[in-house]
């Protein structure tokens, strides 16, 4: 049977194309940093992250992501983004570089009652050493003074390599949150 009528389940059983899988979920609290060290990278091209009730310890704080390449952080000014936003009082704007040491994860909140951050991003060819690694990202917040701000964002770590862990930590203080990592199915 060709293998086209394999994939539709002609053979007997049935592939779950594009499925979520469960990799990991880390309930963070009063922490700088949360790390998935096992990003099953060899398995899925594609991986989906979210952050739920992101709150940081100090105001003005978001949260940001580094990868790791076979074991080692990427700390240094090679990550690239553009992230464009908007605010409920009708402003919005865009901020991007091309020489950062991060990429975000969520959008900047504060440190009161009810001031939260809540995202998800999608991660491609972490695992692949012959690509580029790409992030993808759309994030929502509300502050204490009924401020809501929005963004959409894309990063990139424009160099070949095989990223094996995603790093979610604060510049500055602590913060708590629930992260959960997923795998996409045969992506």
């Amino acid at each position: 049977m060709p293998l086209g009528a394999a994939r539709f389940g002609l053979l007997g059983g049935v592939v779950d194309l594009g499925k979520l899988e469960l990799i990991e979920t880390k309930n963070v609290s009063a922490s700088s940093s949360a790390i998935f060290t096992s990003i099953q990278e060899s398995t899925y091209n594609v991986h989906f992250m979210t952050l739920n009730n992101f709150q940081a310890s100090i105001d003005s704080q978001f949260p940001a992501l580094r990868f790791f390449e076979s074991g080692v952080e990427e700390s240094g000014n090679v990550y690239q983004y553009a992230i464009q936003f908007g605010r409920a009082d009708g402003t919005n704007g865009v901020s991007q570089s091309t020489s950062s040491n991060i990429l975000t994860a969520g959008v900047t909140t504060g440190n009161q009652a009810n001031e939260q951050c809540n995202s998800y991003c999608y991660f491609y060819n972490l695992g692949d050493s012959s690509k580029y690694s790409f992030q993808t990202l759309h994030t929502t917040n509300t502050s204490n003074t009924t401020t809501y701000t929005y963004s959409f964002a894309s990063g990139v770590l424009p160099q070949t390599s095989t990223v094996d862990q995603i790093k979610l930590f604060v510049l500055s203080g602590t913060f708590d949150c629930t992260v959960s990592l997923y795998g996409i199915a045969e992506s």
